[in-house]
């Protein structure tokens, strides 16, 4: 079982060695060209390298702990159509330093993903917001190419969610619309509003499906457990690759630091449940976590790798 993290990779201080930088769409506009050019390129040179520092701290840790999600602000503002031009010139001075990435993750077998943000709604029953989704999704997709990714199903993952009134029927016909290298990498995960598990899973004919089980909760105030019968058809979702699993808890005060909490003994509205917690503080939410063995854990927490890292050395005591 691998244990990731999420874009912020945070020494034992709590700071950011290896910090990505963006800007604002105001201000990239406000600029001439020239400036423009320049301006990206700083950044998105910056970031690169920040990005392969990361990968490079990442390959001296333990097997399992080789994987993370990588910040989509890897090439800032890409999909602003001023900004998408002047990529196109300058990605011949950064394919180097994306192809290096790729290459130390693939080397040192450091599982990779993106998560494109909760606008990307490819369901969604307004034609402008589906195109800007196909967009987004393209933009990770042509990054993850760039480091050497999408040649075959799953050897990299970018993760949406299928919210959007269209459903099942809008996110497949936006699906078809996806380059073959996005279709390969593209997964769909249950969120804690709209779409149930039950509800993703009717994708599965098309992509993975990721088990997110703090949405569920959050949605169905239920625990899945790893004997659940859509477990086994998450699973064939992948196709022999090996499965991703979400983790979060609520944040701490708001439940307690042991046993399965239920949403009505809480008296909290359900918005503060969403909110992910800094570390993972509740031992038996962890041992159910964990007895998903089956599965990869992506670490949606606040405190990043060193919240990943306690409940990888938790992990280890129950052995």
């Amino acid at each position: 079982m691998k244990l990731g993290f999420a874009c912020k990779y945070l020494d034992a201080q709590a700071k950011q060695p290896f910090p990505f930088k963006t800007t604002t769409r105001t201000r990239f506009l406000g600029l001439d060209r020239e400036a423009q050019a320049s301006l990206l390129a700083l950044l998105a040179t910056h970031n690169l390298e920040n990005q392969l520092h990361m990968l490079n701290q990442l390959a001296q840790l333990p097997d399992e702990l080789r994987m993370m999600r990588i910040g989509s602000d890897l090439l800032p503002l890409f999909t602003v159509p001023e900004a998408t031009a002047i990529y196109a010139e300058l990605m011949p001075d950064l394919q180097p330093l994306l192809s290096r990435c790729g290459d130390v993750a693939r080397a040192n077998n450091i599982r990779l993903s993106f998560h494109p943000g909760q606008y990307s709604v490819l369901a969604s029953d307004n034609e402008g917001v589906v195109d800007r989704a196909i967009d987004d999704v393209e933009y990770h997709a042509l990054c993850a190419v760039a480091m050497g990714y999408g040649r075959q199903f799953q050897d990299f993952k970018i993760n949406i969610h299928m919210n959007g009134k269209k459903g099942i029927e809008g996110f497949r016909a936006s699906f078809q619309r996806l380059s073959p290298e996005a279709r390969n990498m593209l997964t769909v995960e249950n969120d804690e509003i709209s779409c149930s598990i039950d509800d993703v899973l009717q994708a599965r004919d098309l992509c993975p499906v990721v088990l997110d089980i703090h949405h569920h909760w959050v949605k169905e105030n239920l625990y899945i457990q790893a004997n659940d019968p859509r477990v086994p058809l998450i699973i064939e979702s992948w196709r022999g690759v090996r499965p991703v699993l979400h983790y979060s808890i609520a944040q701490e005060g708001i439940i307690p630091d042991h046993g399965f909490p239920h949403q009505q003994d809480l008296a909290v509205n359900k918005v503060k449940l969403r909110a992910h917690a800094d570390y993972y503080f509740n031992q038996t939410l962890n041992d159910w976590a964990l007895s998903f063995s089956d599965f990869d854990i992506m670490c949606e927490v606040k405190m990043k790798n060193l919240a990943r890292d306690r409940l990888y050395f938790y992990s280890l005591s129950r052995s």
